[in-house]
C-alpha cells in the first residue's frame, strides 16, 4: 500500500507537470472486476492522497446496467461511502490520453481505516498473506482472449473480422486494420508487461500474452489490461469484449492462468527433476488442491450466466476435472518445461473474470492442497472429455454458486465478508436471468405457440 510523504507526493506532482500531465486518472477494481474511477486534477492530488475520495460503498453492488443489489452493507445501511486514496507506486502516464497518468486506487472503510470487505485487491493481499506464512510466493502468468467487435448494419454489434481458420496468426489476413500491432504498442508503452499476441480460434478473436510476476502485481497487470483494451478500442468506435461466449457458432474466451510458487530462497518451489512427473511434492500437492476445490473455483472462474455455454465437449474449454501433462483438454494443464519454469496451467477461467478474485481463489485452493497434502490421481492420459473417467464441473452458475458456499474451507481463506457479498451480488444476476425472455424462446415459441 502506498504510503507518500508530503515531499515525496511534491516531487511527483513537479515530474508530472514537467511532463505535460495535469490529470490522474484513480482506477479501482469492483466486484466484477471492472475500472470504477475518478479524474482528479493535478493541483488537487496531494488532497487526494492525504484524504482520499468518497465513493459510495454500494459501486460494488451496482450491476452492468445499473441495477444497485441488495447486499448487505449498501441499501441497508443507507449507502454509505468508502474511501479511495492513490496508490502512487502504480502512477503511469497513458500513452492514448495527452496529459493524463493514471494510478490504483487503495479501497478503505473510512469508520475502520480497514480495507473494504468488497475489495478484490484486498482479497488477493489477505490469501497471499497466508500463503507467505507457509512459505509460499505465488507467481503468475495470465494469458487472456478477447473479442473485437464492429458496429452492426441496422445496430448492435458484429465480429470485426469474419475470417476462419486462422488460429495462431498475425498481420492483415485476419486483421485488417491491424488492431493488433496497434495495440501492442500502446500497451507497451503502459508498462504492463505485454509480451505478444496473435489472432486466436475465432474471427475477431485475439489473445495477448503478459509476462510471469508476483500474484499481485500480475492481477494488477491483468486488471490494467482489460481496461486498457476496452478503452482501446472504444476510441476506435469498436468493443473489445472479454465476454466468456457473445456469439454463437463461435468458441468462448479464456483466461487461463499460470500458477509457480518461489520458495524462501527464490526457487521454483514446483520442480524436483527426481520427483515423480518432476513435479515436487508442493506442485503435486497444489494441483490436487485445485482439483478438490475446482466446483467452488468455478463460481469465481466463470462468473456469469454466461460463462457455463462455453463448455463442453470438444470444446477446448474444460468440462471435467481433471488434469494432464501438457494436455490442452484437461482442467489443469502442465506444461513440458522444468526448472525455473515448472507450473502449472489452469484452463478453467474464462476472460469475464476478475482477475484478483481468480488469481486469490486458485492460490486459496493451491494452499489448501499443500496443508492438505494429498497426491492427485493419475493424470489424463489421451484426449479428454470422458465423463466416465472424471467428475463433471458445475454446469450452471447457480450450481457453482451453491459449491462456492459449501466449500467452508476455501470460503474461510477468503473470508465471510466478501463471499457473502459475492453470493448475494451473483444470485440476484441469475434471478434476473431467469425472469428474462430472450430472444431464443421468442424465436423458438412466438409463431407455434
Amino acid at each position: 500500500m502506498s504510503a507518500s510523504a508530503p515531499s515525496d507526493i511534491s516531487d511527483r506532482l513537479q515530474r508530472l507537470a514537467a511532463e505535460g500531465v495535469d490529470v490522474v486518472r484513480v482506477t479501482y477494481p469492483d466486484l466484477i472486476g471492472t475500472d470504477r474511477a475518478r479524474d482528479v486534477l493535478l493541483d488537487h492530488l496531494p488532497s487526494a492522497c492525504s484524504h482520499g475520495l468518497a465513493f459510495c460503498r454500494a459501486v460494488y453492488h451496482t450491476g452492468p446496467q445499473g441495477h444497485v443489489i441488495p447486499v448487505p452493507g449498501g441499501l441497508d445501511a443507507g449507502l454509505p461511502d468508502v474511501t479511495v486514496r492513490p496508490d502512487l507506486d502504480t502512477l503511469v502516464k497513458l500513452p492514448w490520453e495527452p496529459g493524463v497518468a493514471t494510478c490504483l486506487g487503495e479501497v478503505t472503510d473510512p469508520r475502520t481505516g480497514a480495507p473494504a470487505p468488497e475489495s478484490p485487491r484486498d482479497l488477493l493481499r489477505t490469501v497471499l498473506a497466508r500463503c507467505a506464512e507457509h512459505g509460499l510466493r505465488p507467481v503468475v502468468g495470465p494469458e487472456l482472449e478477447y473479442f473485437l467487435c464492429s458496429p452492426a448494419p441496422g445496430g448492435g454489434w458484429q465480429r470485426y473480422s469474419e475470417a476462419e481458420g486462422a488460429v495462431y496468426t498475425a498481420g492483415l489476413r485476419a486483421d485488417p486494420t491491424n488492431h493488433l500491432l496497434r495495440t501492442l504498442r500502446q500497451l507497451r508503452e503502459l508498462g504492463i508487461g505485454v509480451i505478444s499476441g496473435n489472432h486466436e480460434f475465432d474471427g475477431g478473436q485475439f489473445e495477448i500474452n503478459l509476462a510471469h510476476s508476483e500474484a499481485l502485481d500480475a492481477a494488477d497487470r491483468a486488471f490494467r489490461f482489460k481496461s486498457a483494451v476496452k478503452e482501446l478500442a472504444r476510441q476506435e468506435g469498436k468493443l473489445a469484449t472479454f465476454m466468456a461466449k457473445p456469439f454463437n457458432g463461435s468458441g468462448g474466451s479464456g483466461f487461463h492462468l499460470h500458477l509457480s510458487c518461489a520458495d524462501a530462497e527464490g526457487g521454483n518451489a514446483f520442480d524436483d527433476p527426481a520427483a515423480p512427473y518432476g513435479l515436487s511434492a508442493t506442485a503435486r500437492h497444489a494441483v490436487a488442491g485445485i482439483l478438490a476445490h475446482a466446483p467452488a473455483l468455478a463460481a469465481l472462474a466463470n462468473p456469469t450466466v454466461n460463462s457455463y455455454k462455453r463448455f463442453g465437449p470438444d470444446t477446448l474449454a474444460p468440462w471435467l476435472i481433471d488434469w494432464g501433462l501438457d494436455n490442452r483438454s484437461a482442467m489443469v494443464r502442465i506444461p513440458p518445461e522444468r526448472g525455473s519454469g515448472a507450473r502449472f496451467e489452469l484452463r478453467l477461467g474464462d476472460a469475464s473474470a476478475n482477475p484478483y478474485l481468480l488469481i486469490a481463489a486458485v492460490a486459496a485452493a493451491a494452499l489448501l492442497g499443500v496443508l492438505a497434502g494429498e497426491e492427485p490421481p493419475a493424470p489424463l492420459d489421451g484426449y479428454g472429455y470422458d465423463p466416465t473417467r472424471s467428475e463433471i464441473l458445475p454446469a450452471g452458475l447457480p450450481a457453482a454458486l451453491d459449491a462456492l458456499e459449501a466449500d467452508t474451507a476455501l470460503t474461510g481463506l477468503l473470508g465471510e465478508e466478501f463471499t457473502a457479498s459475492f453470493l448475494a451480488y451473483k444470485r440476484n444476476e441469475v434471478a434476473r436471468f431467469q425472469r428474462h425472455v430472450t430472444d431464443w424462446e421468442f424465436d423458438e415459441y412466438a409463431y407455434h405457440l
